[in-house]
Parts: C-alpha cells; structure tokens; sequence
C-alpha cells in the first residue's frame, strides 16, 4: 500500500459511500428514497471515518486536495509529493462515483430528472449566486482545514504520554466533516474538497444515462476555487498564530 494507492482506495470509499447516500436518497425507488439531510450529512461524516481509518497509516489519509494544499503550505508536508497526491485523489473519486453508479444503475434508470442524478455526482448551490456560493465553499474548508490543524492524538497529561488510538483516531474527522454539513452545507452542498467534485462530474459527463442532463460545468470551479482559498486562508493563520 503505497501513498499513492492510499489516497486513490481512501478517496473512492469516502465517494463510494458519499456519493452512495446521495443516491440512496434522491433516486426513485431506493429503500432510502428521500429520507432527507439528516441522513446525508451523517453517511458523508461516516464516510470519511472509513476513508482515513484505510489511508490514515500509509499517507496520512488526507482524501482531499485541500488538506493537501493547506499541510503543504504550513510546511507540514512536501510540496514535491502535493501533485501525484491529487491526482490519487481526483482519479479516486472518479473510481468511486463509477462504482455508484454500477450500484444504483436501475434506480439511475428509473429516475427521469436530470438535477437528481446530478446531485448524485457532484455540488450545486441551493441559490445560484457565485459570489455567496465561493463564499460558502471558503468559509466551509476554512473551518475544515484550521480544525485540522488543532487535531492532535489522545495523551496522558502532564507526561504527554501517547495513547494508541487505532482506528478511532479517525472519529474526530468524520465528527468535523458532520457538523459542518448540518451547519453549512445548506447553501452549496459543501464539496470543501475538489476531488470530491470533479472526479464524480467528470463521470457523470461520461457515463451513460437515460436522463442525464448537463453537468454543469459552470458552476464546476467554485467546488475547486473555493476549497483552495479556504485553505490557504486556513493556514496562513495558523502559521500567523504558531
């Protein structure tokens, strides 16, 4: 299990089962059909539990250019390393969202509005308004990225004693991605990560469906602009404040 492979298999289980409520929830004649956000945002939450608790050993588990961004920048990781963890990432998500649709397939086929399967995909803001839609996207990853920095191991104090978590070491993260789903992720759908977006549109516009719409790639950098400002705003103050 190689970083590369890390992030690729982490990314595609956090879409598999991301992208998986979505349709679980939206498309016609699902067992989960419209059982609404609650349901959404706890699934993505638990979603990324599963993706660090698989990568989290071999690469860090970052699953999202993002983090992998704003660490680089705060001097936590190697800008040499930045690009091939992406590119993990992107075709990760684009592997995942695949596998959704092989699981979904009669339901995709069953479900004759073109902005549902897109939900299924990828974001979309609830109002279309770039500048409030950037925004959101800024300010969801910033709380994101600057919460992940304070995320430290569980000790024994004053010795500083480690204490081995395991598996539970990825509960903080998948507590984090929650909340902000149930608090932010009213206006945009909070992508807070361009491998979450893009690898699962770029499969939307390829893969077949009876009624598929457009993917609407004009919308399609805010989901990538607006977690890469995010970040860095994230961790230029982290860096002002250490």
């Amino acid at each position: 299990m190689s970083p590369f492979m890390a992030e690729f298999i982490g990314t595609m289980l956090l879409i598999l089962l991301g992208d998986g409520v979505v349709a679980n929830v939206v498309l016609n004649d699902t067992k989960g059909n419209n059982s609404g956000w609650m349901v959404i945002t706890t699934a993505w939450g638990l979603a990324v539990f599963v993706g660090v608790v698989v990568a989290g050993p071999y690469s860090g588990a970052h699953l999202n250019p993002a983090v992998t961004i704003g660490l680089a920048i705060a001097g936590k990781f190697a800008w040499s390393s930045v690009m091939p963890y992406i590119a993990a990432q992107i075709l990760g998500a684009a592997a995942g969202a695949f596998l959704v649709w092989l699981m979904y397939f009669d339901h995709f086929q069953r479900t004759n509005d073109p902005g549902s399967i897109l939900a299924v995909y990828c974001t979309g803001p609830a109002v279309r308004n770039y500048v409030s839609n950037i925004a959101s996207e800024i300010i969801g990853t910033f709380v994101l990225i600057f919460t992940i920095f304070y995320i430290s191991g569980a000790e024994i104090s004053p010795s500083k004693t480690p204490i081995g978590m395991g598996s539970l070491g990825a509960i903080p993260v998948a507590l984090l991605v929650w909340v902000i789903g149930l608090a932010l992720g009213g206006t945009t759908g909070y992508a807070i990560n361009p491998a979450r977006d893009l690898g699962p549109r770029i499969m939307h516009a390829l893969l077949p469906m009876k009624s598929k719409g457009t993917s609407d790639w004009a919308y399609a950098w805010i989901p990538i602009l607006g977690p890469v400002i995010g970040t860095s705003i994230a961790a230029f103050l982290y860096m002002h404040m250490h």
